[in-house]
């Protein structure tokens, strides 16, 4: 899939532009539909806990994920364009709580 093209460049500049978790809240409610957010916030949830070494079955169990789901998440979280990785480094250093990916 082509990540480049004028529609999503579009969208990503606009994401950029959101300046708070208000404003992110009412752009994505009226972009995506609640199911189509639950299943993004599962992701997200289910990469932090695979940089966290938690096991694929406690994540399934967690977010509803199915074995597949948490599995290609495994493989960006450790081997994407480190998309996940950045983000999860810069949460660390926000909330001490936060875990880095491990490598």
């Amino acid at each position: 899939m082509n990540l480049n093209t004028p529609e999503i460049e579009d969208l990503l500049r606009t994401i950029r532009l959101l300046q708070t978790q208000k404003d992110a809240k009412a752009f994505f409610r009226d972009l995506l539909t609640e199911k189509e957010i639950l299943e993004l916030s599962m992701r997200w949830k289910a990469a932090q806990m695979l940089a966290q070494n938690i096991p694929y079955t406690q994540i399934q169990q967690q977010t509803g994920l199915s074995s597949t789901t948490v599995a290609r998440i495994s493989k960006w979280v450790f081997s994407g364009m480190n998309g996940y990785k950045k983000m999860i480094t810069r949460i660390s250093h926000t909330h001490p709580s936060a875990k880095k990916v491990r490598s």
